[in-house]
């Protein structure tokens, strides 16, 4: 891509690195009170970086709270997350609640098995639709968002249920499902699958990333975590989500050993991409997530850039996130929307009102992080239009309470409408509509969930736009 060259041996130039873990009550009191963050034993920041304002300190405060309290309650995060999952899916396999209690009484329950393809996520029972939307044919504009939107939110699932969905209902060719390590988190934390599209288009090939779990504490602290590398002549990029793909202590070497029972996602990704089209010279592949996977998908085509992957930035048709956040600044935007626009692949960011997640990490003068690209923003009443950032870009603003909070209360009444207007395909389960309550407490948290997006992707027109117009 244009816009820079990238070098193993110089990684990195210039950090922000918060170790949340370091940080004592009494040295965020101090970071709150004193300008010196270079003295505070959990930051590490260059020392021409080391006295910042207060609004900075005070970021860098609250994303330190926001991990040391989900690293802290990780464990009952988690408990409470599969007491959920094991819920739901005890009343589904047991055909709902009534059922449910007289077998409880003659002994006959059915207990959920979590790797079964009958097993379905906590995102997976907020919108249950598994099929796709058949009116959307192949070769329409809407086809591949459409395709990338629901593999999205299949990612979610366990491979027994995707492979299922993707075999027997898409009619597509499942190619694998990854859980990959995270290096600096020293775990698996990253998921992704591929699919063939040998149904519709028989060359077309789907990378998915999954989003965050909303009771994986490690995944959240990726998404709270204000940290940075400066990548010279690329930019600042987010380092939850460098950690995440698959950053190495080195930084991005061009090759690596993978070790047993230890894949990295950036880099199988790319092997398995590159053994699937030197089989096929026609393939092409899109790559698509939504939240965490929409930053991880983006930023797996920035990687690639950097490594000058010419052979599958060639080979790529388009990039399609979902509630994705920001994943850099203006610089590394810039060095994206080049190298976009000279290998010609489509990305499109689509947002779905006041969905909070798009807009964080805060775009001000304090953070420098930006979107790039045009975003696609769909309103309450799933009417798309093209701009190049959604309105009140920053979540935290004081103009917006009203009317986000008045935008709840709409969504909630439409969930009752919705399937009497358009169908029973749109009618939303009690679940749904109790997060939708939850809604109204904070705004934008249940606009995040994919029900809207998918909603937007079969009811929402998709605009014309001219990519790259900066």
């Amino acid at each position: 891509m244009a816009g820079g060259s990238y070098d193993d041996e110089a990684f990195c130039h210039n950090e922000l690195l918060l170790d949340p873990e370091e940080a004592s009550v009494f040295d965020l009191i101090c970071l709150l009170f004193s300008s010196d963050i270079k003295s505070r034993r959990f930051v590490e920041c260059p020392e021409e970086q080391r006295r910042r304002d207060f609004s900075h300190r005070w970021l860098i405060f609250i994303s330190v709270v926001a991990q040391k309290f989900l690293l802290y309650n990780r464990k009952p995060l988690a408990q409470i997350g599969d007491a959920i999952e094991t819920w739901l899916n005890l009343l589904s396999s047991n055909g709902g609640l009534f059922t449910l209690m007289l077998k409880f009484l003659t002994g006959k329950v059915t207990w959920p098995d979590r790797s079964s393809a009958m097993f379905t996520s906590v995102v997976g029972n907020l919108d249950r639709r598994v099929e796709l939307d058949r009116s959307i044919k192949a070769g329409e504009r809407k086809y591949k968002p459409a395709l990338a939107l629901m593999a999205a939110k299949l990612s979610y699932e366990n491979e027994a249920f995707i492979n299922s969905i993707v075999t027997d209902h898409w009619n597509m060719e499942f190619l694998g499902f990854y859980n990959f390590w995270n290096e600096y988190q020293r775990l698996p934390s990253t998921k992704a699958f591929i699919l063939q599209d040998t149904n519709s288009d028989p060359n077309l090939i789907v990378v998915a990333f999954r989003g965050t779990n909303p009771f994986d504490a490690n995944a959240w602290c990726t998404d709270v975590d204000i940290s940075w590398y400066e990548l010279q002549g690329i930019g600042k990029i987010h380092r939850g989500f460098m950690n995440a793909l698959g950053l190495q202590n080195n930084g991005w070497p061009n090759e690596i050993t993978q070790p047993n029972g230890r894949l990295y996602a950036y880099y199988e990704i790319r092997r398995v991409l590159r053994d699937l089209l030197s089989k096929n010279e026609k393939a092409k592949f899109i790559v698509t997530g939504h939240s965490l996977g929409g930053a991880l998908a983006i930023l797996f085509v920035g990687v690639l850039a950097m490594h000058k992957e010419e052979l599958l930035l060639d080979k790529m048709e388009g990039v399609y996130t979902f509630g994705q956040p920001r994943v850099g600044d203006r610089l590394f935007g810039s060095f994206m929307e080049d190298g976009l626009k000279k290998n010609d692949v489509r990305y499109l960011r689509f947002v779905y009102s006041n969905d909070m997640v798009p807009r964080l990490p805060y775009d001000d003068s304090t953070l420098l992080y930006k979107h790039f690209g045009p975003c696609l923003y769909y309103n309450s009443c799933y009417q798309g239009k093209v701009l190049w950032e959604e309105p009140n870009k920053n979540y935290f603003n004081l103009f917006w309470v009203i009317p986000k909070n008045l935008n709840a209360v709409w969504e909630l009444i439409r969930s009752f409408i919705i399937p009497c207007v358009k169908g029973r395909n749109y009618r939303e389960g009690w679940f749904m509509k109790l997060f939708r309550i939850i809604g109204l407490v904070i705004p934008g948290l249940s606009a995040h969930v994919l029900q809207d997006y998918n909603n937007s992707a079969r009811l929402g027109s998709l605009p014309q736009l001219e990519l790259h117009q900066h």
